[in-house]
């Protein structure tokens, strides 16, 4: 049996305190969500406007397979609180990877990352011991390629374009919205927000060892001294560097 609304809150307000401590969703920015049933598909979601830090149970609707608020009998009900303007893109995570929760943030090492690499569609990281954090992932050596689409305020279109990604790779964890953030998911909420530790880990550690080889090479713009973050889409490796 799912959990109700008031239990989802106190789940989603765990979540929100920790992330919003760590800069991960500062201002009202980021959203969660929730499976509630699969059939007809709905989810329970955080409300727009809200700071993730503090999370109280009038903060979290219900949404059907189209991102509309429905009451807790599946009925469409007029209530103060509305959803995320990206509810559509949980719904589509949901429904496309089967996801049980959808997590997304908006850290400051997500935001570079996602900008620096836009042009190459993406960014693989590899050679980390954290990426056996990823679920099915049981190697250092594994090699994680993370989507970057870019950013859309049309969220049908934009929806459309998180389905066609995902279809076109099954097997990521997370994708990035350029200079917006990550969105990562999982069987569950414990899942969901582990990938997303896991993640964020990774963005910084690659991050920062970037702007240190930068800083030992003097600001050329020489080989790359990084080999663990690099740009990769459906070819050969290429090392990109922050210029």
């Amino acid at each position: 049996m799912q959990p109700g609304v008031p239990t989802i809150a106190r789940q989603f307000g765990e979540i929100g305190r920790d992330f919003y401590a760590r800069g991960w969703t500062l201002g009202t920015s980021g959203n969660f969500s929730t499976l509630v049933s699969r059939k007809p598909l709905t989810l329970a979601i955080t409300a727009s406007a809200v700071s993730k830090g503090a999370i109280a149970v009038n903060d979290v609707v219900l949404i059907g397979p189209n991102a509309s608020v429905i009451g807790p009998r599946g009925q469409r009900r007029k209530q103060s609180a509305r959803p995320s303007a990206e509810a559509l893109l949980h719904v589509t995570v949901a429904r496309v990877r089967h996801a049980g929760a959808v997590l997304h943030t908006h850290s400051i090492w997500g935001t570079i990352l996602s900008d620096v690499h836009a042009g190459e569609g993406g960014l693989t990281i590899a050679g980390y011991e954290m990426l056996k954090g990823l679920e099915g992932v049981t190697t250092h050596e594994h090699a994680e390629w993370l989507p970057i689409l870019e950013n859309d305020q049309n969220m049908e279109r934009l929806a459309r374009q998180v389905e066609e990604t995902l279809e076109r790779f099954p097997t990521v964890h997370a994708f990035l919205l350029r200079q917006h953030g990550l969105y990562t998911w999982g069987d569950g909420l414990a899942q969901a927000r582990r990938h997303v530790e896991i993640l964020e880990f990774l963005f910084e550690a690659s991050g920062r060892l970037r702007t240190i080889a930068e800083t030992h090479a003097g600001g050329s713009h020489g080989t790359d001294k990084n080999p663990r973050t690099t740009a990769n889409v459906g070819g050969p490796r290429i090392h990109h560097e922050f210029s």
